[in-house]
């Protein structure tokens, strides 16, 4: 069967590798679309030092169940619509112990510390198996970074009596702007591209905010009464987007981080007291995010189509990368189409 590898920095091919046996307890899934993820573009750019090289990229999945092995429970069945948890969990670190196998400290994520989807047919255990039939295989391809961005919202606890900003209108930010108008909150979209923002005003964002071309600080006084956001979600993972975090957050706020810095970052640690602020960081996503993206995506005013930027076949996948490494201010999410 045919896989995509990414073998050196900027280089990616098209392999030959073996088909998996189904084995008791597991489930194999034909893939349909896999997306690409900011971690991939990493791989590909040799800045991702989590990944192992040669790797096959992909855990944004959207698949159909094509045969479960001995020992699956009969819920699993042969064509069913499905997407994959894509962590592992060790079962013994301090956040497994905790019940936060997300963060486990050994975690591997396909397409990161493992091998990931870009192929043909994928074995998982059949606990890593969500199925659904209200969605469609490529609509499933979405969902995991998605739900990165509400188990952020789940992080910081919040309300509809919160005003949430958050940072960044790629994909996990736009599952941070839903998940908190879900739940009533006044959200901030604030990023660098037009385009996104007008999105982020669909999909439940009272406020938009340019911070390449408006004043971040005024807007936000303006908007918040000279209070500031009470709650930050920060989903860009540059250093002026952490600092301005901690800058703008209200007194006695919340702020919760997502975004991967790729440089140190000094911060006035005054303001961490004075304003008494709550930090969190925010890793992957529980079962529970995947349902509730799920349930959100079956009622119809996700604007899919738009949160697709382009699809390509497993032969395209190099040039889709240089594509998005030319202009990743452009893209949500790329697929790549199995069918």
């Amino acid at each position: 069967m045919k896989a995509v590898q990414i073998i050196e920095k900027g280089k990616v091919v098209l392999a030959d590798i073996p088909m998996p046996e189904v084995k008791p307890g597991h489930v194999l899934l034909k893939i349909r679309y896999v997306g690409f993820c900011g971690s991939d573009l990493n791989t590909f750019r040799g800045m991702n030092g989590l990944a192992k090289m040669p790797v096959i990229p992909g855990h944004e999945i959207g698949a159909i169940i094509e045969e479960v092995g001995e020992s699956v429970p009969e819920f699993l069945k042969p064509g069913m619509n499905a997407t994959v948890n894509p962590y592992t969990a060790c079962g013994h670190c301090a956040a497994c112990q905790h019940g936060q196998p997300n963060a486990c400290e050994h975690n591997q994520t396909l397409g990161v510390q493992r091998d990931g989807a870009m192929r043909d047919y994928l074995l998982v255990p059949w606990e890593k198996v969500i199925p659904d039939a209200g969605i469609s295989a490529r609509d499933f391809a979405l969902v995991e970074p998605m739900s990165v961005g509400f188990h952020a919202v789940n992080r910081a606890e919040v309300t509809d009596s919160d005003t949430v900003m958050v940072f960044g209108c790629g994909m996990i930010g736009v599952g941070a702007i839903v998940r908190s108008s879900l739940r009533g909150a006044k959200v901030i979209a604030v990023d660098v591209d037009d385009t996104k923002l007008e999105l982020a005003k669909r999909l439940g964002a009272s406020f938009t905010i340019n911070s390449a071309t408006e004043n971040l600080h005024d807007k936000l006084q303006a908007i918040t009464a000279g209070e500031g956001p009470n709650v930050v979600i920060e989903a860009v993972g540059r250093p002026q987007t952490y600092v301005a975090a901690i800058e703008e957050v209200a007194f006695a706020g919340r702020v919760v981080c997502i975004g991967y810095a790729k440089e140190n970052i000094s911060f006035n640690t005054s303001l961490f007291v004075k304003k008494e602020i709550t930090i969190r960081g925010s890793r992957n996503a529980m079962p529970a995010d995947f349902k509730a993206v799920m349930e959100y995506m079956k009622r119809g005013t996700c604007p899919v189509d738009e949160l697709i930027s382009g699809i390509f076949y497993p032969d395209q996948a190099h040039s889709a990368l240089e594509k998005w490494n030319a202009a990743p201010g452009n893209v949500f999410r790329i697929l790549i189409n199995f069918e």
